[in-house]
C-alpha cells in the first residue's frame, strides 16, 4: 500500500499532533480527511458561534480536498461531530451541510460529544473520499 499526505500550507500544520490533514491510499483512491475545525494557521477559533465554525469547517475541509486532487463531490462518507446535544444545533447545522455539500449526498453521521479540538470548538467534520 502506498500513502501520500497532504498537508496544505493554507491550514494549521498538524505535525505537532502527530497528524497530517490528509492520507490518501493511492492504492484504492480513497482520501481520508482529519476532522477539520475553524481554526486559522495559529490554532486559533475564527468564530464562536456554530454556523460560522460549521461554513469554515467546510471551507477547511474543501482546501484539504483540493489539495488532495479530489472534490467536496467526492465525498463518500461525512462525520460531523458537535459539542452538545446533537438534537440542539441541527436546524443551524443542516442547512449549511446541504447548501455546502449539493447533490454529493455522502453517507453522513452526526455524533453530540462533551468537548472537541479546543473549548471553544463546537464543530469539526471528517471525511473519506475518492480521487
Amino acid at each position: 500500500m502506498s500513502i501520500t499526505k497532504i498537508n496544505p500550507a493554507a491550514l494549521y500544520d498538524g505535525s505537532p499532533f502527530g497528524m497530517s490533514q490528509a492520507a490518501i491510499d493511492t492504492d484504492s483512491g480513497l482520501v481520508f480527511v482529519s476532522g477539520q475545525v475553524d481554526w486559522d494557521a495559529n490554532y486559533a477559533l475564527k468564530n464562536e458561534g456554530i454556523e460560522a465554525q460549521a461554513e469554515n469547517a467546510l471551507k477547511n475541509l474543501e482546501t484539504v480536498l483540493e489539495a488532495a486532487n479530489s472534490s467536496i463531490e467526492n465525498v463518500l462518507q461525512l462525520r460531523v461531530y458537535i459539542k452538545g446535544e446533537l438534537g440542539d444545533h441541527m436546524k443551524k447545522v443542516v442547512p449549511i451541510l446541504t447548501n455546502r455539500i449539493g447533490i454529493a449526498r455522502p453517507a453522513l453521521t452526526g455524533i453530540g460529544v462533551a468537548s472537541l479540538a479546543s473549548p471553544g470548538t463546537l464543530i469539526e467534520i471528517e471525511a473519506v473520499a475518492k480521487l
